[in-house]
């Protein structure tokens, strides 16, 4: 097991760690044989090789051979595994290591709160953190900033104020990096009082700082504010860039996404393939193909090499500005495909394209999938392969995908399938199956949560064309469900625009004035390739998740260990 551990990172080290741009003076050539192990695990060379790690994989052939060759268990090393095994937010595997130290102290501790942070599971960093106390741990401000962190991710004010009252208990609400992570975690919740009051005391700000304030404010969908600062900033980098030109693009102001792009290309300024993205983003929403088309060029001009994330957003705004045959080229050049590239193809052809084609690119990923293919299809798979069948008309089929997203794919149903499912049996006739799939629909969503909801918009595409007295009599049954639920209402308010019924329209809303029920922000009649792409383009999975992350990226530069 030692040999085939050794083996495995020395084959490792030679092809990719010792390789890398960070590790120019480890690099040895081929032929030559592998150094002892005292070469690799002397301080400095061990410092790069840590540097040059990049992801979990490799972070674990490195622990390997520190294990096999016997280092592993000297404190230095198995604290420096867990501190970078922390970024990579496996909690299982930092808190194992984390186990094999003696002593652990604060920094340790410190580590797998961070990895709670970055992981699935932030609200365990709190209950970590005071599992930690019990045990004499003494907490400094690089506790805080994980921590705090965890709280801006679960989004829950009760632990936010109680973490910022811990960190004025220890006496380092002061430090930078600390009111930073707050001013992050009251924007994250949405309390800008609280976070402009933080903002305001301090006596020392820095370009996080600010990028965090902006970033609140435009959070907050209050651009205006968030304009005014940006303005007002001593210096900004891309990420500032970055959080204004996505902020406008995300509440429908996708003009002024490009016109702060435009200041971007005539300055100089060096953009990030965030920013791409955003811009793409804002050309996609507003059909803009003229400038759609210029923002591909700057990307080839100035970009080395298109990667995974820009193809996908090329797909997806060429498909908005309908040139899918357009797209189609560009997934076409594509040498790697995640489940997202496929999907934005799909859904090109099934919502702007021919949903034939769309139905034809699906079974071409089924059989890619049958030849040895990593990929399943998913919940927006089948969204765009039901919405496919509903324009063509394809009852039949539709039922049969539907039956297979279940039993096959294990995928459950919702609101969409269900309201797609609908509209092919109403387009088709059977209106009787049509009302049992939206009964089906109602029983199945009591939730109703806010994502859920936003698949109502695919009365903006998929126009349900049956008897409009069924369809009001379910919605009017999710109302009596929940009378406060503001969505429920939108529902029905999307079921009269639809029907043309704007009397009806103006009598709910008056309903719900009179209620005080509070509108839920982005709730609009927008179409379905809008709701794809604010639930999963901006979401690229594969064997590495990349998100695109502004304010957080900056602090973990800065808060290192």
């Amino acid at each position: 097991m030692a040999r085939i551990s050794k083996l495995l990172l020395f084959r490792f080290g030679y092809n990719s760690i010792l390789s890398h741009p960070n590790s120019k003076s480890l690099s040895f050539s081929s032929t030559s044989s592998p150094p002892p192990s005292s070469y690799y695990f002397s301080k400095e060379r061990t410092i790069s090789l840590f540097k040059a790690c990049q992801n979990v994989k490799q972070l674990f052939q490195i622990h390997a051979h520190l294990i096999t060759s016997g280092f592993f268990f000297k404190s230095s090393w198995s604290i420096s595994v867990l501190k970078h095994s922390s970024d990579y937010g496996n909690v299982d595997y930092s808190i194992s290591v984390f186990k094999c130290i003696g002593n652990p102290g604060t920094s340790c501790v410190n580590a797998v709160i961070k990895a709670y942070s970055n992981s699935c599971v932030p609200d365990k960093a709190v209950i970590f953190y005071f599992q930690m106390l019990k045990n004499g741990f003494l907490p400094n401000s690089y506790s805080f900033v994980p921590l705090l962190g965890s709280c801006a991710r679960m989004g829950c004010v009760e632990r936010g104020e109680m973490c910022h009252g811990l960190a004025i208990k220890n006496g380092i609400d002061s430090v930078l990096q600390v009111q930073n992570s707050l001013i992050y975690m009251y924007g994250c919740i949405g309390i800008m009082e609280y976070a402009k009051k933080v903002f305001d005391e301090m006596s020392q700000k820095d370009l996080i700082t600010w990028n965090s304030i902006v970033h609140g404010y435009v959070r907050c969908g209050d651009l205006w504010v968030a304009h005014e600062l940006f303005d007002i900033m001593p210096q900004r980098n891309v990420i500032s860039w970055n959080i204004m030109i996505s902020g406008y693009s995300k509440s429908g102001n996708p003009g002024c996404s490009l016109k702060l792009f435009r200041i971007i290309a005539n300055t100089g300024f060096k953009a990030s393939d965030t920013t791409m993205v955003s811009v793409l983003t804002a050309c996609g929403r507003s059909a803009r193909l003229n400038e759609g088309r210029s923002v591909h060029g700057y990307i080839v001009r100035n970009l080395v090499k298109p990667n995974i994330i820009l193809n996908t957003s090329l797909i997806d705004m060429y498909s908005k500005c309908q040139k899918v045959e357009i797209a189609l080229r560009v997934f076409n050049k594509m040498a790697v495909r995640n489940l997202v590239c496929w999907n934005a193809m799909i859904l090109g052809h099934c919502i702007h394209g021919k949903p034939e084609a769309g139905l034809k690119l699906f079974t071409a990923l089924l059989d890619w999938r049958e030849a040895g293919g990593s990929i399943s299809p998913d919940e927006i798979t089948f969204i765009g392969v039901l919405c496919a069948c509903v324009r063509a008309e394809l009852v039949t089929e539709g039922r049969n995908y539907f039956s297979q997203m279940i039993h096959l794919y294990k995928v459950k149903p919702n609101f969409a399938h269900y309201w797609c499912m609908a509209n092919l049996y109403a387009v088709a006739g059977p209106m009787k199956e049509a009302e049992e799939f939206l009964r089906k629909m109602s029983e199945d969503s009591d939730d109703m949560s806010f994502e859920s909801i936003m698949w109502i918009n695919l009365l903006s595409l998929c126009r349900f064309q049956g008897d409009i007295a069924s369809v009001e009599r379910i919605a009017k049954s999710f109302i009596d469900m929940d009378p406060r639920d503001f969505s429920r209402y939108q529902l029905l308010m999307n079921i009269y625009a639809v029907a043309g019924q704007w009397e009806n329209v103006a009598r709910v809303k008056e309903l719900t004035k009179k209620r005080r029920i509070g509108r839920i922000p982005g709730c609009g009649l927008v179409d379905l390739k809008e709701i794809v792409h604010e639930l999963r383009v901006g979401l690229f999975r594969g064997d590495g998740k990349e998100k695109f992350n502004t304010i957080t990226d900056e602090w973990g530069q800065r808060s290192s260990l």
